[in-house]
């Protein structure tokens, strides 16, 4: 197939353009039903990239999707699976739409934090729920002795 082209988003303003030589597919019989084909059919689609050798990412980039994508990644390659479709045709498709969802979801930088002060009215609410609660506790404790 070609390259992997993920639209433009924040983070990557051009998009990227993954090399199809850096993706690496495989291909395996799917589980579930498939009637006659089942035994025959190589419809499931493994689809990986090597975050770490990339061409398509620039540092920060890459810095940024290997953070995001740590839990899903084996070193520094992400493995995608697809076997929705009876189709091998179409599991490459669907596995390589996600790959390149990811992919742009990963990139996005994180937004700063603005530091906020609460409202006068939220500190409000949270004195008077305070002060309800321990009113119902004091009203759990036993009356004391006079």
């Amino acid at each position: 197939m070609d390259d992997l082209l993920v639209p433009p988003g924040p983070g990557a303003p051009r998009g990227l353009r993954v090399p199809a030589t850096e993706l690496v597919e495989q291909f395996s019989r799917s589980s579930g039903p498939g009637g006659q084909g089942v035994n025959s059919a190589d419809s499931r689609v493994q689809l990986s990239l090597d975050l770490g050798a990339t061409t398509a990412l620039d540092d920060d980039q890459r810095r940024r999707a290997l953070d995001r994508l740590a839990p899903r990644l084996a070193g520094t390659v992400l493995t995608i699976s697809a076997s929705e479709h009876r189709s091998q045709l179409d599991n490459r498709v669907a596995a390589r739409r996600r790959l390149a969802d990811l992919l742009r979801d990963a990139v996005v930088p994180q937004r700063a934090r603005r530091a906020t002060r609460p409202t006068r009215g939220s500190q409000r609410r949270r004195v008077e729920a305070k002060l309800r609660r321990s009113a119902t506790k004091q009203n759990r404790r036993p009356p004391r002795p006079e």
